[in-house]
């Protein structure tokens, strides 16, 4: 008998595995035969016949379903005693506690047990055609080198190690060797700038750094070894610096770097895997956030794995086999879990794709599908609308007969039009409908739920699920107010959303001060605080446009100091260079509007809403303004913003 959702599990591996066997042989009924082939835990579920009742026994039954889930998919060194402890009003959120593992046993030891061949890793460098295999034996070996090459250098058990290293498989082994050895790891995506990465390492506290001499993106050298000097200088912790070769040209080496790849040779190709707790960390990924300061998001063992493996298999409809290309970059959470975790806990062979879907033309991409024989494709937004404006041509010119599934999202994956019935049907640009285990709901202005369908809201979760992020790194209390004090009681993705008349979900933004650029989270605030910094300027605000092919662009609106005597263009270089070096390429202002003021409310506040329904040209929407220090003030954007256009218009 399953415990009812709400009280604790205890059941033993072998106890499920009994159960799994004698529900199997008393299975009737076409239908029950095919959702326990669809996913075999269903066998043990009394009473499921079909996709939509495992779906809905995954919500009503939920601690039934996870329990069953993570005994049967994740290999365990201790089975967990507690399915969940969680409570979202306290952002408490707790899985498989008593229960230990280590991932990189189940995302490569346990392959290597049973098919050490298999091709792992298919690294598509940036020069096309030069593509290199690795398997699961030699990912395995790479990263118990990597492992106790940092045990070595007194990497102990719950250090943090920052990775700034472009997508390639050294990468990805030192994420693993980090989880073999129980260090955390902080990846900081490759194109950050100097001051961006030292923020993160300060943050996270690591003493130890891995990077490469070079990387090499859309035919361009880019200095990330220099980057890491930069960095480093104001990142008192940092004590040592593995350096790993892209390129063959050589850079300047310090008493504190080490040649990564020549030190690893030294090591040992096994290496003793740490018996971690469900609960200890994995990972630290740094998000943007709507206060200023990047977030630096906690991500723990079990949970984690579980749930990238299980979306990974059944958003993408992966099978044994498959070859798995998601083209994101690992330095994000989107490549964390469909290029590293969830592809490797299920065995497959995954991309990592290190150039960029212009290069050396806009065929890039259907050439590689073609070329590896890629069965599902996972590319962003961003990258997708790139490409509409190249035509059709660049598409038909390849055999793209292998794929099986094409999809475009960005971050964890809660809502989708998969898993689902073979001929349900999927509409274009929606998410449509929620994972296994996931309950949304939407939320209105006053706090109600909003139970009918045809309506929008604030797209909340009801109850949480294994894959969550824990907390906010050194600021639990940050993580409260972001996440479950808008709406009490539930978890705020920040994002608003549409329920159709069909019970469908569809995405419609952003609810807070975080836009996305190209696929970039980005805080708002963030941009502001380094556009302040600029002796010439007052204050600003900035906020995200529309835009055709980056999804979301930057709209600076700058005051300037009394007195100022400057050439705006000169001006919008500066701080557009300013914002380069303290963020990153992708966070500089596509628009700078210079302004007189800015529109208040009487309290002092900023009126953004004013501001973006100004540069979206919708000025019927402006709204109620009776709370604006001085009207006129929106008169002045108004016609600056129309003087901006015009300036830019061909």
């Amino acid at each position: 008998m399953w415990l009812p959702c709400g009280c604790t599990s205890k059941y033993v591996a072998s106890s499920f595995a009994r159960r799994i066997l004698a529900s199997h042989l008393h299975v009737s009924g076409r239908s029950r035969c095919n959702v326990a082939a669809f996913m075999p835990e269903a066998a043990g579920f009394e009473g499921v016949s079909g996709r939509a009742a495992l779906r809905e026994l995954s919500v009503s039954n939920s601690e039934s379903f996870w329990a069953a889930v993570a005994r049967h998919r994740l290999s365990w060194s201790i089975p967990f005693h507690t399915v969940q402890d969680c409570d979202l009003s306290r952002g408490k959120i707790k899985w498989f506690e008593g229960g230990k593992l280590n991932v990189s046993v189940n995302c490569l030891d346990r392959h290597v047990h049973t098919c050490p061949e298999r091709v792992a890793l298919i690294w598509e460098r940036d020069e096309r055609g030069s593509e290199m295999k690795y398997t699961y034996r030699e990912l395995l070996e790479m990263t118990c080198r990597v492992g106790n090459l940092l045990r070595r250098h007194g990497v102990k058990r719950g250090d943090c190690v920052t990775i700034y290293m472009p997508t390639c498989p050294l990468a990805v082994a030192s994420m693993l060797a980090c989880a073999r050895i129980g260090a955390a790891h902080n990846v900081v995506f490759a194109g950050f700038s100097a001051d961006a990465l030292a923020e993160r390492i300060r943050d996270a506290q690591s003493s130890t750094v891995i990077t490469v001499n070079q990387g090499v993106r859309g035919g361009k050298v880019i200095e990330l070894k220099k980057t890491v000097d930069t960095a480093v200088e104001s990142c008192p912790t940092v004590k040592q610096v593995f350096v790993a070769m892209r390129t063959d040209n050589p850079v300047t080496m310090t008493a504190r770097d080490i040649a990564m790849e020549e030190e690893m040779l030294k090591e040992d190709v096994v290496c003793e895997p740490a018996v971690m707790n469900s609960e200890d960390v994995l990972f630290l990924l740094y998000t943007s956030g709507s206060t200023g300061k990047p977030k630096g998001l906690v991500h723990t063992q079990a949970g984690y794995l579980l749930y990238a493996a299980l979306t990974h298999r059944y958003v993408f409809s992966y099978h044994d086999g498959d070859v798995f290309g998601c083209v994101a970059d690992i330095g994000w959470i989107t490549g964390h879990s469909y290029v590293v975790y969830g592809p490797l806990a299920n065995g497959a062979t995954t991309v990592l794709f290190e150039s960029t879907p212009i290069y050396p033309d806009p065929g890039r991409y259907w050439d590689m599908v073609e070329r590896l024989k890629i069965n599902q494709f996972y590319g962003a937004p961003t990258a997708i609308r790139l490409l509409l404006k190249y035509g059709d041509q660049w598409v038909n010119k390849y055999d793209r007969s292998t794929l099986k599934t094409l999809g475009s999202e960005t971050g964890g994956i809660c809502i989708a039009p998969r898993p689902s019935d073979p001929d349900a049907e999927i509409v274009p640009g929606m998410a449509m409908r929620p994972f296994f285990g996931i309950k949304p709901v939407l939320i209105d202005t006053e706090g109600e739920l909003l139970t009918s369908n045809n309506t929008s809201g604030a797209l909340c979760m009801a109850q949480p699920w294994p894959g969550m992020a824990r907390t906010i790194h050194n600021n639990h209390q940050r993580f409260i107010e972001t996440y479950f004090q808008p709406y009490p009681g539930y978890f705020f993705t920040g994002d608003g959303a549409y329920r159709s008349e069909e019970g469908y979900y569809q995405i419609t933004g952003r609810l807070d001060d975080v836009i996305n650029v190209s696929g970039h989270r980005i805080g708002t605030a963030e941009i502001e605080d380094v556009v302040n910094q600029c002796p010439a300027v007052a204050e600003s605000a900035v906020i995200g446009y529309t835009h055709s092919i980056k999804g979301q662009g930057v709209y600076a609106f700058v005051v300037l100091k009394k007195g100022i005597d400057v050439k705006e263009a000169d001006l919008s270089r500066q701080l557009n260079g300013m914002v380069s070096e303290k963020i990153a390429k992708y966070a500089s202002p596509d628009f700078i509007q210079f302004a007189q003021r800015l529109p208040k409310t009487r309290s002092g506040k900023i009126m953004r809403r004013v501001l973006r329904k100004v540069v979206e040209s919708d000025l019927e929407g402006l709204g109620d303004l009776s709370t604006l220090d001085d009207p006129a003030a929106v008169q002045e954007i108004i016609q600056g913003h129309e003087k901006l256009l015009s300036k830019n218009r061909p």
